[in-house]
């Protein structure tokens, strides 16, 4: 792993390091004919993919049955830490419920409430990996919504992990099919003869998953584009090089696209860094993938000039999950504004976020997190607003109400008013 100088970065390598892309426009067309297709053919679409694209010959797209008989499948201490995760993640999300008011404002009562959309589908990829934490992640926030129906794909194996299919039957789901990549996307969002259409679509994956959330986006609500995974670690002299480096490592070992990096103004901590970082990646089973993410051009360690510049550049990257290792984090903290999740301290490891803290994993990517939060339960919810206007309330705004409507030249709408005068 690299040591780089945030002063000497080009005006290039800084887009191409604050403007991360995950691959998604190589493969937006390629995509589209797979959406297609899943809206014409249906089932024998999907099953023809799991041969093409999973080697898996699919006869049952519904799985529901297995992912219930899974819970007594796995072993005892991996359901045990299902379990824990699974309520340590509905505790974090039931203080997300916003609660339905009305207040009165001079002869207006006006109010807001909040409703469950109907049904959900949920993404659970896998892949090189199997995933059983983002089932939680992504059905839990749903459940606790309110969601009636909540569907979950995931792609098809020979053996689809029996921990992933028990922690989406403890997280709840309704429904479970065995559909990957692109075309799980299109089920859930058009549906087939077995998958049911879903109000929103949700979940981490590869580029081709965030594609096909980017072309059905407008006709399915979605959560974000989450692509491959990130990590910036802000450190001051106080850091443990070998920790800061075993979070790089942690979130490299996702995907080969992954972007992880460091930034600190302490010389000989960015060097300790790189090292231990290429060490630890070394003695790592999946070193090959590791490797490849270290290569890539927004990861590496930053050197910055101050801590003031480290602040700026951290904020200015964005990223998915962010800790900050330093005596004054949380002044530090208070000077970001951009990043999907934070970490504070020496004894926040990125890895407890992603399966058991409680918080929500699945996070905006590739600087989106300046535009949009995690996943959440709100991501589940609809809200409308509730107005009841008294004769005096409705007289005290007739006057701005029926100048306005004139202005815009809608009569009619001054009239109504007028009516009740």
């Amino acid at each position: 792993m690299d040591v780089r100088r945030t002063a000497e970065l080009t005006p290039a390598t800084r887009r191409a390091i604050f403007e991360r892309s995950s691959g998604v426009a190589a493969v937006r067309d390629d995509v589209a004919e797979i959406l297609d297709r899943v809206r014409e053919a249906g089932d024998v679409a999907l099953r023809d993919y799991a041969e093409e694209f999973d080697g898996v010959t699919v006869g049952t797209i519904d799985i529901t049955d297995k992912a219930e008989r899974a819970v007594d499948a796995v072993d005892d201490d991996v359901l045990s830490a299902i379990e824990t995760a699974a309520e340590n993640i509905r505790t974090f999300h039931e203080r997300q419920r916003p609660e339905d008011w009305r207040e009165e404002f001079d002869g207006r009562e006006l109010g807001r409430r909040f409703r469950p959309l109907s049904s959900a589908g949920v993404y659970a990829p896998g892949g090189t990996a199997s995933y059983p934490s983002s089932a939680l992640m992504g059905v839990i926030p749903a459940k606790v919504a309110g969601v009636d129906h909540v569907a979950v794909a995931t792609p098809p194996a020979d053996e689809i992990s029996p921990a992933t299919l028990a922690a989406i039957e403890v997280a709840g789901a309704d429904a479970v099919y065995q559909v990957g990549g692109a075309q799980a996307i299109a089920a859930l969002a058009y549906g087939t003869e077995t998958v049911n259409a879903c109000d929103v679509v949700v979940g981490p994956g590869n580029k081709w998953v965030t594609a096909a959330k980017a072309e059905v986006r407008g006709d399915v609500n979605i959560d974000f584009l989450a692509g491959p995974s990130e990590v910036l670690v802000l450190a001051d002299e106080t850091a443990d090089p070998e920790l800061v480096a075993s979070d790089l490592v942690a979130q490299a070992e996702h995907d080969t696209d992954a972007a992880v990096a460091a930034v600190t103004v302490d010389e000989d901590l960015a060097e300790a860094i790189a090292a231990e970082a290429s060490s630890q990646a070394e003695e790592a089973a999946r070193s090959d993938v590791i490797e490849d993410a270290f290569e890539n051009e927004a990861s590496g360690v930053f050197l910055a000039r101050s801590m003031s510049e480290a602040a700026l550049f951290t904020d200015e990257y964005a990223v998915e999950h962010l800790s900050i290792v330093a005596d004054d984090d949380e002044e530090l903290l208070a000077r970001i504004d951009n990043a999907g999740s934070v970490f504070l301290g020496p004894y926040s490891p990125v890895a407890a976020g992603d399966y058991a803290s409680g918080p929500n994993h699945v996070l905006p990517t590739g600087g989106e997190a300046k535009r949009v939060g995690g996943l959440s339960v709100e991501t589940f919810l609809r809200s409308s607003t509730v107005q009841r206007l008294s004769e005096g309330g409705l007289d005290e705004i007739a006057d701005a109400v029926t100048t306005l409507a004139r202005t815009e030249g809608l009569d009619a709408h001054a009239e109504s008013i007028e009516k009740r005068r």
